[in-house]
């Protein structure tokens, strides 16, 4: 973990207190002028090319044409994700979108740890090609901006739309977190946006190759990801992820 670099000198809680969720985006356009009005070029939107992505990539256009856009390059992501940030550079032609790789390279992490990592010790893995890039990206950083939304799961629940992020030792800005799954389709819909097509193959919640499955129906919005086993988190949105 970098040094904490944070006061939260700009921090303010209240702001969340006084935000309209009246209107057609329930607060997330509101919220996303305040993030860019209030931290200026300090703000980081951490993007997995998700649907709810989609929706915030085109309000922060709408603030901000040339926001910084960071995505987690793993190396393990399926090629529609990379074909999707082909399509949304190309519509968006402003913004600055930053492939973050891991230090390891695959091959590297497999002769150090072992071939299936992401398998072994799923932690480890996320932690070398996920949380600690992010790390690194948001060592610069006083705030970043996240897609996560409240009827996503248990542990999301009490997300407000500004955090204190003692995790990244920032300020997390979250707003989508009055959104359902349904509020999200109907606005890519309703303003024909780019989305991920693995989406319309029954995959909810896209991230790697290896932890990322379809699922049967609808589905929720995090169905499909470490199929099998316990874990829900790769450890971005946690404060006990472990670190090395």
């Amino acid at each position: 973990m970098h040094e904490s670099k944070i006061t939260y000198d700009h921090f303010n809680a209240d702001a969340s207190e006084s935000i309209n969720i009246d209107d057609e985006t329930k607060g997330a356009r509101e919220v996303v002028t305040w993030a860019y009005q209030t931290y200026g070029e300090s703000v980081i939107y951490a993007c997995s090319f998700g649907a709810e992505g989609m929706i915030l990539i085109d309000l922060i256009y709408s603030v901000k044409k040339d926001a910084q856009i960071v995505f987690l390059d793993t190396g393990l992501h399926f090629q529609e994700t990379y074909d999707l940030i082909d399509r949304v550079q190309a519509r968006y032609p402003e913004l600055r979108i930053k492939l973050k790789k891991p230090e390891l390279t695959l091959d590297e992490q497999a002769s150090q740890y072992n071939p299936a990592l992401w398998k072994n010790a799923p932690n480890q893995c996320c932690y070398i090609r996920k949380i600690k890039p992010l790390e690194d990206v948001l060592s610069g950083a006083t705030a970043w901006i996240s897609g996560l939304r409240r009827s996503q799961s248990l542990s999301r629940q009490n997300t407000v739309f500004i955090n204190k992020d003692e995790r990244f030792q920032s300020v997390k800005i979250c707003p989508l977190i009055h959104w359902t799954w349904e509020d999200v389709w109907h606005y890519i819909k309703k303003y024909e946006l780019h989305y991920n097509e693995l989406h319309d193959f029954n995959y909810p919640s896209i991230g790697c190759i290896p932890c990322t499955a379809a699922v049967e129906g609808p589905g929720d919005s995090r169905e499909g990801r470490w199929t099998n086993s316990n874990k829900t988190e790769c450890g971005l949105h946690t404060t006990d992820h472990p670190s090395l």
